[in-house]
């Protein structure tokens, strides 16, 4: 079964965020440098409230590609994080 970026986004938009994740994951095992997959993978992790790692992808979809959404969503999330919870970056 091949997967697709479209196949993260669908998970998404049903609100199934670790079916994203899966589904990312999986895709990443064949193609390490796919940084539209890194910044969904990101988006999933962010829905569950996993910052760390929806930061980490971010930054890896930004590594591959400095013109990704990922740049925007970073920002974005690290936003949030500096509102919400100042002691997120002492763990």
């Amino acid at each position: 079964m091949c997967l697709t970026i479209e196949d993260i986004q669908k998970c998404l938009d049903n609100e199934n965020a670790q079916g994203a994740i899966d589904v990312s994951l999986r895709i990443l095992e064949e193609d390490k440098n796919n940084d539209k997959v890194y910044y969904l993978l990101g988006n999933a992790y962010r829905k569950l409230g996993d910052w760390k790692n929806a930061i980490d992808n971010y930054l890896q979809a930004m590594e591959l590609n400095p013109c990704s959404p990922a740049a925007q969503a970073y920002e974005m999330a690290n936003d949030i994080l500096n509102f919400f919870n100042k002691d997120m970056y002492n763990q």
